[in-house]
C-alpha cells in the first residue's frame, strides 16, 4: 500500500500526456483540413492560369522550366504555327547531335498574358517607349500569332546563329538573340539582316523607311503573313529577301 500515491500520480500523468498529444493532433489535422485547399488552389492556378482569381499562368502561355519544343503538352508549344513547331523539331533533332537542348523560354502567348509582361516592361523600363524596344503590343507580337519563339540556353542561340538559317530559323531582333521566328526563303537565301529592336519592326508600327548616307531605302518587307494548315498564300504575297540583305 505504500506505492498507491506515486502509482495514482504516474496514472495522472500518463493520462495527461496522452489528452496532450490528443490535442496535438487535432489541432495538425485542423490544420492541414484548413490550408491545404487553399495551397492547392493557388498551385492549381498558377499552373493552368485560373482567371476568376485574375491569374495568368500555363493555359495563357508562361512556361516553366525545362519545357523543350517537343512538350505538345504546354499550350506555349502546342499553340505554335505548325511550320515554325516543325522547323524548331527538325533543328533540334540535329542540335541534340552536338549535344546541345533546346529550351522553350516563350512561346505562344494570349492577349492577356502579352499585355500583363508589357505593363512589367513599363515598369522595369520606366516608359513605354522603352518598353517598346523588348515588348510588342498584343495587337503586334508574333507571340501573340503564335508565329515566335524565345529559345535557351546560350548554346541552344548559338547553334542556331549558326545553323537556324538551314532551316529557315532567323533571330529578328540584334537585341534579342533568343527571338526566332521561320522564315522559309533564308533555306536559299539567308536569314535577312536583323531589325535593331523592335520598334524598327514593320510590324510593330515602326518606320517602314530609313534615311542613310546612301539616300533613302526601304525597310525590311513586313514579315510573313501566318499562314496555317491548308492555306497557301499566293507566290505575290510571299515575302522576298534580296540576297545582299542577308546576314554576314
Amino acid at each position: 500500500m505504500t506505492y498507491s500515491g506515486p502509482a495514482r500520480t504516474a496514472a495522472r500523468l500518463t493520462r495527461s500526456t496522452t489528452l496532450a498529444a490528443l490535442v496535438v493532433a487535432r489541432a495538425t489535422l485542423i490544420g492541414v483540413l484548413v490550408y491545404s485547399p487553399y495551397s492547392t488552389r493557388s498551385l492549381s492556378s498558377a499552373v493552368s492560369g485560373d482567371h476568376r482569381h485574375g491569374a495568368l499562368g500555363e493555359a495563357d502561355g508562361a512556361v516553366g522550366g525545362g519545357v523543350t519544343v517537343f512538350d505538345d503538352r504546354v499550350p506555349a508549344v502546342a499553340n505554335l504555327d505548325p511550320e515554325l513547331r516543325g522547323a524548331l523539331r527538325r533543328a533540334a533533332t540535329d542540335a541534340a547531335a552536338d549535344d546541345v537542348e533546346f529550351l522553350v523560354n516563350s512561346g505562344w502567348r494570349s492577349p492577356e498574358y502579352q499585355e500583363q509582361l508589357l505593363r512589367e516592361a513599363v515598369s522595369k523600363y520606366g516608359s513605354e517607349q522603352e518598353a517598346a524596344r523588348w515588348v510588342a503590343t498584343s495587337d503586334t507580337s508574333a507571340h501573340v500569332s503564335g508565329d515566335a519563339v524565345d529559345i535557351g540556353h546560350s548554346d541552344a542561340t548559338a547553334w542556331l546563329s549558326e545553323h537556324g538559317a538551314e532551316y529557315g530559323l532567323c533571330q529578328i531582333y540584334r537585341n534579342e538573340p533568343w527571338h526566332y521566328e521561320l522564315r522559309p526563303e533564308a533555306i536559299d537565301r539567308g536569314c535577312p539582316r536583323m531589325y535593331a529592336d523592335p520598334t524598327h519592326d514593320p510590324r510593330s508600327g515602326g518606320a517602314v523607311r530609313r534615311d542613310t548616307g546612301a539616300g533613302t531605302r526601304r525597310a525590311h518587307p513586313p514579315h510573313r503573313v501566318i499562314q496555317r494548315a491548308g492555306h497557301q498564300p499566293a507566290a505575290a504575297d510571299r515575302p522576298r529577301v534580296p540576297r545582299s540583305s542577308a546576314n554576314p
